[in-house]
């Protein structure tokens, strides 16, 4: 079953995600916590109650529009402000473990919580809820222009001569990180022939990635703006796009990834039972909902089948488990250092 939605994005809805990237750099790019973003409002609730520092990756911050003003009109949410931070993943784990103020982290990749974990500011528990510490999801997809005029329709469509992929990169990006192991997955048959799917990915960086945006946000403004033939993203992501406007599809293909985001407190937060409550918020029925409508697959599964017509299936999806959890992949593929899918990054970029 291949998934294709046509949209539609014009030069306006351009210039509104040009408007939500900014707000995004602007917010990475702040060296203290949310408090120091010049001119950042604070939404939610009045404060009345307090106000819970929120570092997130950029994608999210559509969703966290819709969640947080749900979670104001709840008992456990009125008079909670919030002040944010959205930015590259990884970069908004750093900026957290150098000082930043936060009380609640949502990152693309379970790595930057574990960098937490390790610093000693997230609990080594913090996944061990029902839900693995995991409030919403997606999947990797494609997103052409429209008509899908190069005929993208699979992996093997992306590594064609002369065809530019626009994805970020997984140095700072965790959405990056998603992205090289998408194929990597689907071209080792889950892992059985890794050899095949490095060479798969070697081909893909080194010959069609000609860009490295910083973060899914900057990649997607890039292809707005007219860079390459396919942008690499969430499918959430792509969800957003057909939302605004005009000319791009997104085509899901028959093998992908599925995408886990991490939310986890900060243990040491003086806002702890407020940042409880905000977390609990995202698994309930209400929190599931908004997620969903928001274009993030939600993880209740009674909720999920809800908005069967807004997240179809395809045929096989893979997941991180499949290779031994992000611990495994992390050492194995991304390691700055010995990781093989980064020693082809750093081949590439040489």
């Amino acid at each position: 079953m291949r998934i294709r939605w046509a949209t539609s994005i014009s030069r306006q809805s351009a210039g509104a995600v040009a408007a939500l990237l900014g707000l995004a750099l602007l917010a990475a790019g702040c060296a203290g916590g949310p408090s120091d973003i010049p001119g950042q409002r604070t939404i939610g609730g009045d404060g009345t109650r307090g106000t819970l520092g929120l570092f997130a990756y950029a994608v999210p911050k559509i969703g966290f529009d819709e969640v947080i003003p749900e979670f104001a009109e709840t008992p456990e949410g009125e008079g909670v402000a919030f002040l944010q931070s959205f930015g590259a993943s990884a970069d908004q784990s750093r900026k957290v473990v150098n000082g930043a103020p936060a009380d609640i982290v949502n990152f693309s990749v379970e790595p930057d919580v574990t960098r937490l974990v390790d610093a000693g500011l997230v609990s080594p528990d913090w996944n061990e809820g029902e839900f693995g510490g995991i409030p919403f999801g997606s999947m990797v997809t494609f997103v052409v222009r429209e008509g899908n005029p190069l005929g993208i329709e699979t992996w093997e469509d992306l590594v064609r001569p002369g065809i530019e992929v626009v994805t970020p990169n997984p140095f700072s990006s965790g959405s990056a990180k998603w992205n090289l192991l998408a194929p990597y997955a689907v071209m080792s048959r889950g892992g059985e022939d890794p050899q095949r799917g490095l060479e798969y990915v070697r081909t893909l960086i080194q010959d069609h990635i000609k860009i490295q945006p910083g973060s899914s946000r900057e990649a997607t403004e890039a292809f707005l703006q007219g860079r390459g033939d396919v942008l690499l993203t969430y499918e959430n992501e792509a969800i957003f796009l057909e939302r605004m406007g005009d000319p791009v599809e997104f085509v899901t293909p028959d093998e992908t990834l599925r995408i886990e985001n991490p939310m986890a407190i900060i243990q040491n937060s003086p806002n702890r039972e407020m940042a409880e409550d905000f977390l609990a918020f995202q698994f309930s029925p209400e929190g599931q909902r908004t997620w969903a409508r928001a274009g993030f697959r939600p993880v209740d599964p009674a909720i999920r089948a809800e908005f069967d017509d807004v997240f179809p299936q395809p045929e096989t999806v893979w997941g991180v488990d499949d290779f031994g959890g992000w611990k495994a992949v992390n050492t194995e593929l991304f390691d700055p250092d010995n990781g093989a899918i980064s020693t082809l990054y750093y081949e590439a970029l040489r």
